[in-house]
């Protein structure tokens, strides 16, 4: 029987795959260390980029439901190359978040967007909800 763990933004039970466990401690960690509302965060969202359809793993939204943040969840394992980077920049193509976070549950790199330059800048942590 395949192990399964409930996310509470999905409010359904979903594969315990290592990428989910990351995911699901950080969605965890987002409420409990940075005061983010459960009902403000979704997992697998679903955006478009040109033709494709895509995925991001977590996307945190603030009161008036703009999108603030977007995490990238890894497995343990993989790693945090300029890949995964160029990854989660295209979903901000989309997005247009002003926090960017990739994380394999080892190790977190958060860059915020600065607007008036148009590049990203790695910061020190994950912004508090109340920051935004």
């Amino acid at each position: 029987m395949e192990k399964t763990v409930f996310d509470p933004l999905r409010k359904k039970h979903v594969a315990l795959t290592p990428e989910e466990q990351v995911r699901q401690f950080f969605i965890g960690w987002l409420h409990t260390e940075r005061h983010w509302p459960l009902q403000l965060m979704a997992s697998e969202y679903g955006i478009k980029l040109g033709r494709k359809s895509l995925r991001c793993d977590i996307v945190a939204f603030n009161k008036g439901l703009q999108p603030q943040m977007i995490v990238e969840c890894k497995a343990p394992q993989v790693a945090l190359d300029r890949e995964v980077l160029d990854q989660i920049m295209a979903y901000n193509v989309v997005l247009g978040v002003p926090y960017l976070v990739i994380t394999n549950g080892c190790t977190t790199y958060v860059c915020r967007c600065n607007k008036e330059k148009g590049k990203y800048e790695f910061v020190e942590d994950v912004p508090f909800y109340s920051s935004i």
